[in-house]
């Protein structure tokens, strides 16, 4: 269990404004983090991790991150960070950035072997695709053991095939290892993939607080996908795409003039959850 009381001033999007957020998180449960730019999203992942003071209570398993003034350093959390920018040594491979973390040998070749990465333990990140930097970046926020995982914005610069794979690659992590996760993300669909209960700040606070179908239900008629067209079949004077959605192959009817390699929107009924839910 995780409870968390902080306080502290922001300036926001709107101007001097309090970050005041109290709540109690599920071991091993997975929340998605949502509201505007300047809401005070990031700052609070970085007060968890201890990059930011703060006023109030953070307990995690019954052990003190911050109390009153007393604040635990951020090394002896245990906190996995994926940044959006990846954060990487750029002078390592991947090899030595996962066990600058971590001399754990073992560890560090299971994650890369659950990222398809083993292949490229010896590269230098300097010549890893955005896709490939990133899951160093997961994994190396793995190699920690965190009690809890921060992921801020992790998969916004990825094209969608990449985000789609990722989202599937994070979910077997935070299960595998029975994490609890955070990620701050602004994508509907990609938090209807990820999350199971979705916490929505507000001008430094919590204006919902719910499980994921409750918050999105009513914003969309659907869940909506920009995909690629993978492959087109002919049943029955029918055109049929073969497309990649959330980690899933999935068959969807197209107009005859669409072709392989065309980027289509796909809308998917709201019952639909990926096979990593």
């Amino acid at each position: 269990m995780i409870k968390i009381d902080i306080r502290k001033a922001l300036y926001g999007s709107f101007g001097e404004m309090q970050l005041s957020v109290d709540l109690h998180i599920k071991k091993g449960e997975f929340l998605a983090l949502m509201g505007e730019s300047g809401s005070g999203k990031t700052t609070f992942l970085r007060i968890l991790a201890g990059l930011e003071s703060a006023t109030g209570e953070i307990e995690v398993e019954n052990i003190h991150w911050l109390q009153n003034e007393k604040s635990l350093p951020p090394q002896e959390r245990k906190i996995g960070f994926v940044f959006q920018d990846y954060a990487l040594f750029e002078n390592m491979t991947v090899e030595q950035n996962l066990l600058y973390v971590n001399h754990d040998t073992t560890l560090a070749m299971q994650l890369l072997k659950m990222t398809e990465l083993t292949a490229l333990a010896k590269q230098n990140v300097q010549v890893l695709s955005g896709g490939q930097k990133q899951r160093v970046s997961l994994c190396r926020a793995m190699m920690r053991k965190p009690e809890l995982l921060l992921m801020d914005e992790p998969l916004s610069a990825l094209d969608p095939v990449m985000r789609a794979k990722l989202q599937q690659e994070i979910k077997q992590l935070h299960d595998t290892f029975g994490t609890t996760t955070i990620i701050v993300s602004h994508d509907p669909s990609e938090v209807y993939a990820l999350a199971d209960r979705v916490l929505v700040l507000e001008q430094g606070r919590i204006v919902k607080d719910n499980l994921v179908e409750e918050v999105l239900r009513g914003k969309t008629e659907g869940l909506h996908y920009e995909t690629e067209v993978l492959q087109l079949s002919e049943i029955s004077d029918t055109t049929i795409a073969t497309v990649l959605v959330s980690g899933e192959l999935l068959e969807v009817e197209v107009d005859e003039a669409v072709k392989i390699g065309d980027r289509i929107e796909v809308v998917l009924n709201p019952a639909y959850r990926g096979s990593g839910s």
